[in-house]
Parts: C-alpha cells; structure tokens; sequence
C-alpha cells in the first residue's frame, strides 16, 4: 500500500460534504483532485471555498499565505481520468447504494491497484458498496461530520472485507489531518447514527402521546447539558432527513421496534414542514425555539417534618439544599439511606426521583396519594435554575398540585410540568441513549471508549453514553428501562444483555 503522506487525494461530489474534505485535504499539505458529475460544479465548489478561506483570513484564523496555498492545491477536475495518480478517493456523493457502486467500479478502472477507496457514507452498508468490487479489501467507510472543517469525529468503518491494514491507514491519516478517528463496524447506522436515535425518537414519542410541548422537552434536555434540544436538532437538520435516516436504519434491523419511525416526523415530512430550510418545523423561522416563560412559584409550606430518602449523589445534594435553604424549618432534615427510592418526604407527600415509574403507579402501589415524580438532574451541581420535568400522580390534592412544584423551585430548579409519562423525559433518554450503546458495544461495533468519543465529537453530546452510567448505575438504568417497557408492553425498551451481564 502506497503511503498516504502528502499523497495525492480525489474527491469526488462537491457538495457542501465534499469540498470540506477537499479542504481539509489540501490544509493538511495533499494535492486534492475535486471531481462533480455536474458541469462546472468542481470549479464553482473552489470559488466558494475561496470566499470562506478569505473570510477565516478576515478573523485571523489564518493567514492569507495558507489560504492561498490551500487553493493551489485544489484542482478542479473535468474527468476521472485525470486523477489516475490518486492514492487515495473519498467519495461524497448522493446516499444510494446502487449510485456509488457504479462509481467506485468505475474507480477501479482509474486509479492504482494500491490506491484506498473510502465512502463518506453516513449510513449505507459499506460491506454492500464493496460487493462486486474486484479488490473489496482496500474499501473503507471514512465518514465525516458536517461541517467538516470543525468536526473533529472520523467514523473508520470497516466491512466484511476491508483489511486491517487500510483501515489503521485511514485513521493514522484522519490523525494527521487534525481528526479524531474512531473505528465502528459496518452495521445500521455505524455509531452516531445508531446511537443517537433515542435523542429524537423519546422526544417523539411523547409528544405523540401528547405528554408535553417540543417548546418544555427541548427546556429539559438543554438544561441536561445537550446544546439543543431535539425538536431544535430536527429542525436543523430538516426533517425529511432525520426521518429518512431513522426509516433507513428500521429497515436494515429488518424492522426491529426500537428504531421504529415516529408518525409525528411523517406528519411533518408530509406536510412539507421540514424546519429551518422550509420556514417551519416543530418552530417557525427565523425566530426558533421561544424561551419558557419564567413562572413565579410561592415559597413551600412546611406540611411536615422532611427526611431526606436514598443514598448516593443525588440524595446527598438534596440533603445539602434542604438544610441550606433551611427548607425543613430550623429542624435539620432526618436521613434515610436504606431507603428503596430517592426523594424527599415531606409531611404525607413525597417528591421522588424517577425509577421510571409513572407518579401514578408509585401512588397506588404505595398507598400515598400525595406524590410528585421529578427528573434526573444530570449537571447538578453545575447547573442551577435549569429546566427540571417533574409529574404530579392524578389522585393527589390540589395543594400537593401547586406545592411539588414550589419545593423544586426552593431546591434551584426550574420546574416543568409533564403528562405523567413513565421516566418523564431526560431520565428514559439518557437510558435509552445507554441501552443502544450497550448493544453497540455487544455486537462488537465499537468499544465504549468508541462510543463516547463518537458521541461528543460526534454531535456535541455532553457526554458519552458510558460516562453517563458511571455517574449513574447499571441497576438504576436497568430499572428504567423495564419500568418503560412494563408500561409500553413491546420491544422497544428491551434491555441490552451487555449490561445484564455487567450487573451480573
């Protein structure tokens, strides 16, 4: 295999994906061959990157000399032919399978025997795109994220008949040209797009089930850590392909439940409400997501004596707010560590933690009418005053109804009501982000250091899926999760085995 140092690279679609590869390349020192079926696309492709180039001059992010040698080294090119010297091709073309066969067979025909063919696929089988190729093993998936200047995450995806050797290739060069490499194997989705259909899928399933507005799960999850909320996210991305990618990972799991596609995306998809690119989404553009109205709760009552139930972070910060806030009065709150749920009592009413359980299900089996379920508060203490779901059961009082919210409000937050879905809204998300990446890790797609890199390269998650459940637990995850599927009653929320095995 030809060394991929300064070797000269093709690149073949000039699209927006494509010519931030060309770029990249050609930052990185490599004479880049940019190739568009469309006529002129190639040279117009360079003409706005030089626009780009000179805007980063502008605000010192470069110098003139480097955008200038930048541009030098791209070349437009009007056949495939004249980029036989090619030691390496990426190509950025549409997302069909059939489309970039017939290229990449055409490809074989150009380039040397040593050169490495490499797909930015984001979710196409790269063991298919390979089948009927004369020399499968030098095929690669080397998928980039948008924009891919600033996108650090590299997916190295390797099929059924990709050597080793290309693909440890592949990553040293995603190194060398400032990346971050991840290797996945050629499954549904590879990582992120595997692992991150729980963000939109939760979302959407509970405003099908109408449990709250995009406006107050955006609130929540965007107090969680995550940038933007998914209703926000799908709208970025239009919603035609978020649901065309959700669809076409349901149909490579040969219809698997847990991927099934949301009736709430279609309506929109079909109606043409495709977020910002159309006007309107789930919000209208150019003004996006409003902020929550601020709402001003009355100080709690002290409806008795308050003992602080549970043990670990969450109950030791409770703790630590209730006496701070002098919330129990000048009595200091009593402790119950041994306790199954974490919470507070306080008289004959409980504000519990969610184990996944609807508020109303804690209620009746517990016999206490008074109850409040509240989410799980993932940057505490980073983040006070943040959006936090909380759920009151049916059956209580119309004073526990205005008094679970006030004493959220007396511990920092700001509270949001929901339906009484079962793991409200970070809680089953978080979760579900986990259990998939569990699975990811079982089949033997990535390792979890994989997956979280993945993530928070990938889509600026706050953190990675198994760095989430250190801070958590295995039983606890595992507990949502059946509490979701025991409500549900289908496939969706099945638990992972790897962490069946990990509890065991």
């Amino acid at each position: 295999m030809t060394s991929l140092n300064n070797a000269p690279v093709l690149v073949v679609g000039a699209g927006i994906m494509g010519t931030g590869i060309a770029q990249v390349a050609a930052q990185a020192g490599h004479p880049v061959f940019l190739f568009d079926m469309r006529e002129g696309a190639a040279a117009q492709a360079k003409t706005k990157l030089a626009a780009t180039l000179d805007g980063l001059v502008a605000k010192g992010k470069i110098t003139a000399e480097a955008a200038a040698a930048t541009l030098a080294r791209i070349e437009p090119i009007p056949s495939l032919d004249v980029a036989a010297s090619a030691a390496l091709v990426v190509e950025a073309i549409v997302e069909n399978l059939d489309a970039k066969r017939s290229l990449f067979r055409q490809l074989e025909s150009v380039v040397g025997e040593t050169a490495i063919l490499a797909s930015n696929t984001s979710s196409i089988s790269v063991t298919a795109i390979a089948n009927g190729l004369q020399r499968p093993e030098r095929f690669v998936g080397m998928h980039f994220f948008n924009p891919v200047p600033q996108m650090k995450l590299v997916e190295v995806v390797s099929g059924l008949q990709t050597d080793a050797a290309v693909a440890r290739a592949i990553e040293a060069l995603s190194v060398a040209w400032g990346k971050v490499p991840v290797h996945a194997r050629s499954t549904p989705g590879f990582i992120v797009n595997r692992i991150a259909r729980p963000y939109y899928a939760e979302t959407l399933a509970l405003l099908q089930e109408q449990a709250a507005t995009p406006q107050r799960l955006d609130a929540c999850l965007k107090a969680a850590g995550f940038r933007m909320g998914p209703c926000e996210l799908m709208d970025l991305i239009g919603h035609d392909t978020n649901f065309a990618v959700t669809n076409s990972v349901f149909e490579a799991n040969f219809g698997d439940k847990r991927y099934v596609p949301s009736l709430v995306q279609r309506e929109l998809v079909d109606g043409g409400l495709l977020g910002r690119k159309s006007g309107r989404g789930f919000y209208t553009y150019p003004e996006g997501a409003p902020a929550l109205p601020a709402t001003a709760h009355e100080a709690p009552l002290a409806m008795g004596p308050v003992t602080v139930h549970g043990d670990g972070e969450i109950a030791d910060r409770l703790e630590r707010l209730v006496t701070q806030g002098r919330l129990s009065g000048d009595a200091t709150p009593s402790r119950q560590r041994q306790s199954a749920w974490v919470g507070l009592a306080i008289g004959g009413a409980r504000l519990v933690l969610t184990d996944g359980r609807t508020a109303g299900d804690i209620a009746a089996r517990e016999g206490v009418a008074d109850v409040a379920v509240f989410d799980r508060p993932l940057l505490w203490p980073a983040a006070p005053g943040g959006a936090l779901a909380y759920a009151v059961a049916p059956r209580a009082s119309a004073t526990w109804r205005q008094q679970a919210p006030a004493w959220l409000a007396a511990l920092g937050f700001a509270p949001v009501p929901l339906a009484d879905a079962p793991g409200l809204v970070v809680a089953r998300t978080i979760a579900m982000l986990i259990n998939e990446a569990a699975d990811a890790v079982l089949q033997g797609v990535c390792t979890p250091e994989g997956a979280d890199a993945a993530m928070k390269l990938g889509v600026n998650y706050p953190a990675g899926p198994f760095e989430w459940l250190a801070r958590w637990s295995v039983a606890g995850v595992m507990q949502v999760l059946e509490s979701l599927d025991a409500y549900y009653r289908g496939e969706r929320y099945r638990i992972s085995p790897w962490l069946r095995r990990t509890l065991a």
